[in-house]
């Protein structure tokens, strides 16, 4: 009975694409790596990494990140709405990851309710 009752005590596991700051780290908790990585912050600004090997971990500064023209993204000016990972596993297969944010309109900004005059 305790093992069952200590295992709805267990934390959900952790996302594999974290943001803490100005800082991302991406952990690749499978057992296969994870070649020509692609990281996209808001489908703009990109950073790439040859392979995530597995059990590994990426760390990027968010300033590292880059658009298209070469503007890097400032993390005390602008907001995060996306964040997703696109790589090819050993077998050629296609990886795609989505950071899933919880909150994003101004609603949720208010605590749920949006302030009328």
């Amino acid at each position: 009975m305790c093992a069952a009752i200590a295992g709805c005590h267990q934390k959900p596991p952790a996302e594999p694409l974290k943001l803490e700051g100005n800082l991302l780290t991406v952990e690749n908790r499978t057992k296969q790596d994870w070649n020509h990585v692609d990281i996209w912050l808001n489908r703009v600004y990109r950073v790439q990494a040859k392979s995530i090997p597995a059990g590994g971990r990426l760390e990027a500064p968010l300033n590292v990140f880059v658009a298209g023209f070469g503007q890097k993204f400032d993390f005390k000016r602008q907001q995060i709405n996306d964040l997703r990972l696109t790589a090819t596993l050993p077998d050629g297969a296609p990886l795609e990851l989505k950071k899933q944010f919880e909150q994003g309109s101004l609603a949720d900004a208010l605590g749920g309710v949006a302030k009328k005059k």
